[in-house]
């Protein structure tokens, strides 16, 4: 027998905390047949064979330790049960209750990262009973030992976010058998990029630099999320060249390593310089023989550890690599890599996991007909603002290598950085990525997270999603928001600050805080900047009442979390309003509790641990690039009141897109809402996504909206749509609806006839497009007709007017009757 290793460990819960997305299968109450982990003041031992994968061994400590947090409490040390834990085929432990047929794994046997969880009467002689988790492999059985750590009330951001363990003191499991298969996408994982000033300078002060000690937290953090895949810091940095244990503890804990779009081979970008080399080197036409030895040494260093090879090449410092696709070329460099992984791999390089990220032009050469083999997974790209611009066709959905998608929560680029606050909503994640699942795009998904402290919440909703996809549909977002303020929080006051954080992320995500200024809202036109101003100051007054209402040990948690950008952001809001009017004291004053708002973060709260992470400049913006320092707005003239009416507004009618007056489904497409997606109230869109397209007059999936307009000066009138940023991700096709009142013959409008540089930048700016069709009406009551032509579109908005209306930047609010 092997020798087994014995952890004590104590685990507790209260009935509300679980999982998120997983049903609850701690208590607190003993009920037939549960197995007792804790009571009486004891807990349970834990047996996990020492041969085991080292990783398994190590995520059993981190269970002790997250156990022992919950309880206080001590082992009994004459325990006749235990919790058993391990890998199939690399735990003596394991494989004896498979032998002797007192568990069943043949629902995880050979597959990816799933586990089995069953309480087993009598698994050996010395025990009556055992909790068994059997990881299919190593993964495997560390997703089993973190899912049961959530349960009993560890959150998986205890550490980066400081959310307090739940404490109790009974803790029983439902006897009933689980099995968790295997993942919906293979790779799941997250870019920590653009990562200056903020983490790199809170790594620094607390690490010296991005060394395994800063490493390890985050190969937990990724674990514990139950993702699998990184791509490290690489501005100024080299994951394997700063610490040679960095790549060797990636490996242990579980990690599959990676390297940017920009970094080929297993080499980081600045290992080039390092060596000597530069830029001007950094060209296969000129140096092969550097370049090939370059990544040689890079594939040679890594390859005893799990990886994922990005190969082709980039031009330095994240350019492209010629001013035209150069395809012969690449296609030449991709052929000596492939020989370089194949002589040092000692195996044909088809078995070696590799992709191609066609990032920027990168598409270009796919789009001219440059291919790699087929065994190689294509990376599509996002437009760095969230919207995907290219996914697989039906024929590419044949690929050994499948396909993936490389998305941002955060950019440095045009038309502006975004990496001060979270700025994306749930409900387009799950749009867009929705859209990757159903059309293939399921062997990688990694997410650019910027400096990470940010964005933790989208973060985790977009690896939960990855994990499974079709427990998340459109109608369980806000319950994904409410499950995880409960858990972070505790359940009392959960639905609210749900709805404080969905709001927002909306508001965010219209316009990102470092695109406002002191013109973005209109001051005067449907009172939108006031109005603005007033939501966002009433938010955070709610937000602040909450705060008050928590436990004191999660006030740091929540500050971090939802209070913070909250206050930050309404702050933001309101000096931008005050500039507006003119108001110059008031604007200097929010602008030092802007700052103020920052020095907390960075200097009190928890004590001084997140120094740093609130250093992003994020006002004074004068082009794309980020100001070296934040800078008063300028102010402007104070407003007079006029004593002149306004000019009459001509008849119009706006209408949320979700408030059609009739929906007209057919045999294979419906429309359907994505609640709460959109600068507004929420979008509608086409389901199942991959419908074919419908010109007229084929019948077509259909929102009718009864339009009452009286008293007409004219009978010219314009129908506004407000649609969201979405970009032709199918080859060859248009992004289409089709347009009409009554019987008219319907228009179909193109949402990307025009999409010059320019109208990209207006859209990611906007967080829309807005598509002007005109038609004649007599006064009276109309039907206004909008039919799907493609898959894809997301309608939020419609605005019918008689003529011109007053400028606005979110157009006139709803007025139906």
């Amino acid at each position: 027998m092997r020798r087994c290793l014995l952890a004590w460990l104590a685990l507790v819960v209260a009935p509300s905390v679980h999982a998120l997305g997983l049903p609850s299968w701690v208590s607190t109450n003993a009920a037939p047949g549960a197995f007792p982990l804790a009571h009486d003041g004891f807990t349970a031992p834990l047996l996990v064979d020492s041969n085991d994968f080292w990783g398994v061994i190590r995520a059993a400590g981190d269970l002790e330790s997250d156990l022992h947090r919950v309880t206080g409490f001590s082992p009994r040390t004459s325990a006749d049960s235990a919790i058993i834990v391990g890998s199939l085929g690399h735990s003596a432990l394991i494989d004896r209750l498979v032998q002797s047929g007192k568990i069943d794994v043949s629902a995880i046997a050979g597959k990816w990262e799933s586990y089995v969880r069953v309480v087993v009467p009598h698994p050996t002689p010395e025990l009556s009973s055992a909790l068994v988790i059997a990881g299919s492999d190593k993964r495997g059985a560390i997703y089993g030992i973190y899912d049961l750590s959530e349960q009993i009330g560890v959150s998986p951001w205890h550490f980066f976010a400081d959310v307090p363990d739940k404490h109790s003191a009974a803790l029983f499991v439902n006897p009933a058998p689980s099995v968790s298969p295997p993942p919906a996408v293979k790779y799941r994982g997250i870019f920590l990029n653009d990562e200056a000033p903020d983490l790199t300078d809170w790594v620094k002060q607390n690490y010296g630099d991005y060394n395994h000690k800063f490493y390890t937290n985050i190969f937990e953090l990724l674990l514990r999320l139950k993702a699998n895949y990184l791509w490290p810091a690489m501005w100024n940095n080299c994951f394997n060249e700063d610490d040679a244990e960095n790549p060797r503890l990636a490996d242990a804990y579980g990690i599959v390593m990676g390297t940017s779009h920009v970094e080929p081979m297993m080499r980081a970008d600045k290992e080039w310089n390092r060596l000597g080399y530069t830029a001007g080197q950094w060209n296969y036409d000129k140096s092969p023989n550097e370049l090939k030895k370059f990544w040689r040494d890079g594939v040679e260093r890594n390859h005893p550890y799990e990886n994922i090879i990005t190969i082709a090449m980039r031009g330095k410092i994240d350019t492209p690599m010629s001013e035209d696709a150069n395809i012969a070329l690449l296609e030449k460099i991709v052929a000596a890599q492939r020989d370089i992984i194949t002589d040092v791999m000692h195996t044909n390089a088809a078995s070696v996991p590799q992709l191609w990220a066609l990032y920027k032009e990168v598409q270009e050469y796919y789009e001219k007909g440059m291919r790699v083999p087929d065994d190689v997974t294509l990376l599509w790209c996002d437009d760095n603002w969230g919207n995907i611009r290219r996914l697989p066709t039906p024929e590419e959905r044949h690929r050994v290598g499948g396909a993936g998608v490389y998305y941002h929560f955060d950019y440095v680029g045009g038309p502006r950085n975004y990496k001060w606050l979270n700025t994306v909503q749930l409900p387009k994640i799950w749009e867009q990525m929705n859209l990757a699942y159903d059309y293939g795009a399921d062997r990688i998904w990694i997410v650019n997270v910027g400096h990470l402290h940010h964005v933790m919440f989208p973060t985790e909703f977009f690896l939960t999603l990855a994990w499974n996809p079709s427990a998340w549909p459109k109608e369980r977002i806000s319950e994904f928001t409410r499950l995880w303020a409960a858990r972070e929080f505790g359940p009392a006051h959960a639905p609210e600050i749900a709805q404080v954080v969905a709001q927002y992320t909306k508001w965010n995500a219209r316009r990102k805080p470092e695109l406002l200024d002191a013109h973005t809202f209109n001051l005067t036109n449907f009172q939108e900047f006031p109005t603005v101003v007033s939501n966002w100051t009433a938010l955070a007054a709610e937000a602040s009442r909450l705060n008050e209402l928590l436990p004191s040990d999660t006030r740091d948690a929540y500050y971090e979390l939802v209070l913070h950008p909250v206050l930050a952001c309404a702050n933001l809001n309101q000096m931008y309003l005050a500039a507006a009017e003119g108001n110059g004291p008031l604007t200097t004053n929010l602008f030092q509790k802007d700052a103020e708002l920052s020095a907390y973060f960075n200097h009190t709260l928890a004590h001084g641990k997140w120094n740093h992470m609130m250093d992003q400049t994020h006002i004074g913006y004068t082009y794309w690039q980020q100001p070296p320092v934040n800078k008063i707005p300028s102010v402007a003239a104070p407003v007079e009141s006029s004593a002149a009416p306004p000019p009459p507004l001509p008849a119009y009618v706006s209408i949320e897109a979700e408030h059609y007056t009739r929906k007209t489904d057919t045999p294979a497409a419906h429309w359907d809402v994505i609640p709460d997606y959109g600068r507004t109230l929420s979008s509608m869109a086409i389901f199942p996504t991959t419908t074919p397209s419908v010109l007229p007059p084929a019948a077509a999936p259909t929102l009718e909206y009864a339009v009452n307009l009286t008293n007409l000066a004219t009978n010219a009138v314009t129908v506004q749509a407000t649609v969201a940023p979405t970009l032709n991700f199918v080859p060859n096709r248009g992004l289409r609806y089709a347009v009409a009142f009554d019987d008219e013959p319907p228009q179909v409008i193109d949402v990307l006839a025009r999409n010059k540089l320019a109208d990209w930048e207006a859209s990611v700016r906007d967080s829309a497009r807005i598509l002007t069709s005109t038609h004649h009406l007599s006064s009276g009551t109309h039907t206004l007709k909008i039919s799907m032509v493609d898959p894809g579109l997301v309608l939020q908005k419609i605005v019918v007017a008689a003529g011109p209306l007053p400028p606005s930047y979110l157009g006139p609010p709803e007025n139906l009757p």
